[in-house]
This record gives C-alpha cells, sequence and structure tokens, in this order.
C-alpha cells in the first residue's frame, strides 16, 4: 500500500542533484510534487518533483500545512525551522 502524501510533510529527495536532501511539501498537482527547503528551494520557486522521487520520512510540519491551507504565505525561515527540528530529532 502506497502511502499518501499531503502537504506540509517532510519528505527525502530520492533522485536527482538533491539527493538525500530534506525537503517540504507546499503544493500537490497530479503525480508531482512542490518542494521547498528555505535555503536551496525558497518559497517563490518550488522544486516540482515526481512523487516517485520522494521518500516519506513519516513527519510532519502542521503549523506549514495549517498556514498553507488558510491561504497564507509560508516563509523561508518556517520551511528551515521546520527542517531543522525534523533532522535534529532524527539525530538522537
Amino acid at each position: 500500500m502506497k502511502e499518501k502524501l499531503k502537504i506540509g510533510d517532510i519528505v527525502l529527495s530520492k533522485a536527482g542533484r538533491d539527493k538525500d536532501k530534506h525537503f517540504v511539501v507546499v503544493a500537490l498537482e497530479d503525480i508531482f510534487a512542490y518542494v521547498c527547503d528555505g535555503d536551496l528551494r525558497k518559497t517563490d520557486k518550488p522544486k516540482k518533483k515526481k512523487l516517485k522521487h520522494l521518500k516519506l520520512t513519516g513527519s510532519d510540519s502542521e503549523y506549514i500545512a495549517d498556514k498553507i491551507s488558510a491561504g497564507l504565505k509560508v516563509t523561508n525561515t518556517e520551511l528551515r525551522r521546520a527542517i531543522s527540528e525534523f533532522e535534529e530529532g532524527v539525530e538522537e
């Protein structure tokens, strides 16, 4: 059974030059997800990646998901904070 990706999920890139980097899903479209990390991929120019090139980490940022669903703009700082908090939790 394939897990369903949703906005606000923290994902790991499995392919491309950004392989093994974490991103936050900011939009979904058919077989694509738009992902940002707030550093190399800013919110004003998200990366369009095929779903098969993303691995679900099982973690998400409810704060970012709520903000996007409310139609508010997510800042790059918020994305970087969500990813760094996730990565710190994984290391422990």
